[in-house]
């Protein structure tokens, strides 16, 4: 780096020398930082709005590290709750459209009156698709937006995140999701959110071992 820098900016070397009437020996520049504070160099010079008189500024990528929370490694590298959040969500969201929309499908099919014209038929199936599949798209990612955030506040409770935790979390999200409907839809609803869960966290495990 050294070489390159006095091969392509010896000119300016040269200026700046000249200038402060002190000599810079070019073999000692190994970086930016090494430059920059080199006595008789004004970095100002290199051009007034670079503001390299301020020295060099670094990244700070503390966020970017990978979550260390025991059991939290999934099938796709994650920083924290808000990877999850995220990752979880869309996923989810997309899963219940597709199915959705592979259910309005068939429904759609069905629903063709004999003897349909073709323009017809293209409309009661359209409209089936965007009827149920936005439906259970918006449902799965209510369900999956209510989980990761249950989900991560118990683990970050605990300290941990495994099996029981995710039972848990599907559980209260899906008691949560169905409060309206009455204590027993909450309880089955409860149940079956709990078991995806489980299972979902099971495979995951299996899969990473």
């Amino acid at each position: 780096m050294a070489s390159m820098l006095s091969d392509n900016g010896s000119e300016t070397f040269d200026r700046v020398t000249n200038h402060n009437n002190n000599e810079i020996d070019t073999s000692k520049l190994t970086n930016i930082a090494s430059i920059l504070t080199t006595p008789g160099f004004d970095s100002s010079r290199l051009h007034p709005l670079a503001g390299l008189e301020k020295g060099v500024e670094y990244m700070d990528l503390e966020d970017e590290q990978l979550s260390t929370m025991e059991g939290s490694q999934g099938l796709i590298p994650s920083r924290g709750w808000s990877d999850d959040l995220c990752y979880g969500t869309g996923a989810v969201y997309l899963i219940g459209l597709g199915i959705g929309g592979f259910s309005g499908f068939l429904q759609g099919v069905k629903a063709i009156p004999p003897n349909a014209s073709g323009k017809l038929q293209l409309n009661t199936i359209l409209n089936s698709v965007t009827k149920r599949g936005p439906f259970m798209g918006n449902s799965a990612g209510i369900l999956a937006l209510g989980y990761n955030i249950i989900n991560s506040s118990i683990n970050a409770f605990r300290g941990k995140h495994d099996i029981m935790g995710s039972v848990v979390a599907g559980g209260l999200t899906g008691a949560l999701f169905k409060s309206s409907k009455g204590p027993k839809q909450m309880a089955y609803a409860s149940g079956i959110v709990a078991s995806v869960a489980g299972l979902w966290s099971g495979m995951k495990d299996k899969v990473l071992e």
